[in-house]
């Protein structure tokens, strides 16, 4: 089985040892988990990023009377001539969803759902530059791919861990470290959520955070719920049939409670329903504004296939698939389409390969429902020509 196959990536250890043995439970350093990796941007080209109004980015500066300070991107020409020569960090969100080369990283963690997979936000430190020890609720890969960066790990935290007084950044004012590592390019640190880590640059460097999506309970119950709440009639209520005569009318009695919770059950079980949520919300783009559809009609679309035209995955956006009892749900982009069974290879194609052309979508071009399909998710913005 592929799964057992040892990866590189891991260290020698296979998919199903690292999920596991390492996966949300502890840390593995992987020495050469990409060898002779050379980043596919420079510092120079990730600060000219950070100038653009649609790119996410920030810097984080430390001084030495007041340690920690926060600037948001966009930045403008004269921000890093008049940086100090050390103990800064920019951080540019996304960049996976900028420059196909870094997305391409993405290929190598295909043993874990892509459904979960956040983005690529890399760092550029000058010597001592870090942002502080800190945890996160999320699990992170993080690769080093220029320069020297010591990595110190430290406590399990939780939301009462003790942060220090700051309007925007979350550093703990207690690390207690158990053990450290420099890390030169191609190395990769695996980190579950929750632990506390510090990373600090040895000399100026660049680094590769591959992160996940862990939506909160709150988040779940909040956004399940509004999403629930379209399908129930305002007619459906609480009711209490059959109710016997209060014992005394101030008090709830436990009755009531199981007749309000054979009302949440019934909905909140709807498995199809749960399904279609999720599947929306795990797959809404981080920057939706990126996600631009097109005006073409099905002649034009598929007139350009014929003449060789290539379709390829909008960088910035989300697909994922799922079976239902009838038939196959696709969701793209925080939309969802229930597709009769036979598409399923159509699915797979649509969200795994690096490229549509005439070819490979030969089997569906004389379906209707095929053609349908890859005509919506051109004009919503999913799918886009490759010179596009």
């Amino acid at each position: 089985m592929t799964s057992d196959i040892p990866l590189q990536i891991l260290g020698g250890i296979s998919a199903r040892e690292f999920l596991r043995d390492y996966w949300q439970k502890k840390p593995l350093l992987i020495r050469q988990a990409l060898p002779s990796f050379e980043s596919p941007i420079s510092p120079d080209e990730l600060a000219g990023l950070s100038l653009e109004d649609e790119v996410e980015s920030r810097l984080v500066i430390e001084h030495g009377e007041t340690p920690w300070e926060l600037r948001r991107g966009p930045f403008g020409d004269d921000t890093y001539q008049n940086l100090p020569e050390r103990d800064w960090t920019l951080l540019v969100q996304a960049v996976d969803q900028l420059v196909p080369e870094v997305a391409e990283l993405i290929e190598h963690f295909r043993f874990l759902p892509n459904w979960r997979i956040d983005d690529v936000m890399v760092s550029f430190a000058a010597p001592g530059g870090g942002v502080g020890p800190h945890f996160d609720n999320y699990d992170v890969f993080l690769l080093q791919a220029h320069g020297q960066r010591r990595w110190r790990i430290g406590q399990v935290c939780d939301g009462d861990s003790p942060i220090l007084p700051h309007p925007d950044l979350r550093i703990l004012s207690e690390f207690h470290g158990t053990d450290e590592w420099v890390l030169e390019p191609g190395d990769m640190l695996y980190l579950p959520p929750k632990l506390a880590h510090f990373g600090t640059a040895e000399d100026a460097c660049m680094t590769y955070s591959l992160g996940f999506r862990a939506p909160s309970a709150a988040e779940v119950l909040t956004h399940f719920t509004d999403f629930l709440a379209q399908f129930l009639p305002d007619e459906e209520r609480y009711s209490d049939a059959d109710l016997t005569p209060a014992e005394d009318p101030y008090q709830i009695q436990s009755d009531a409670l199981d007749r309000l919770r054979a009302m949440l059950t019934e909905h909140m079980g709807d498995e199809r329903l749960l399904l279609t949520w999720f599947g929306q919300f795990m797959t809404e783009p981080r920057y939706p504004e990126r996600v631009q559809g097109s005006e073409l009609d099905e002649i034009q679309l598929f007139g350009a296939l014929d003449d060789g035209a290539i379709l390829v995955r909008n960088l910035s956006a989300r697909l994922a698939w799922s079976e239902v009892d009838i038939g196959l749900l696709l969701f793209a982009s925080g939309q969802s389409r229930l597709l009769p069974a036979h598409l399923k290879d159509l699915l797979k194609l649509i969200c795994s390969a690096d490229a549509l052309h005439a070819a490979n979508l030969a089997p569906w071009l004389n379906d209707e429902d095929g053609r349908s399909l890859v005509l919506e998710l051109v004009k919503q913005g999913s799918l886009e020509f490759a010179d596009e």
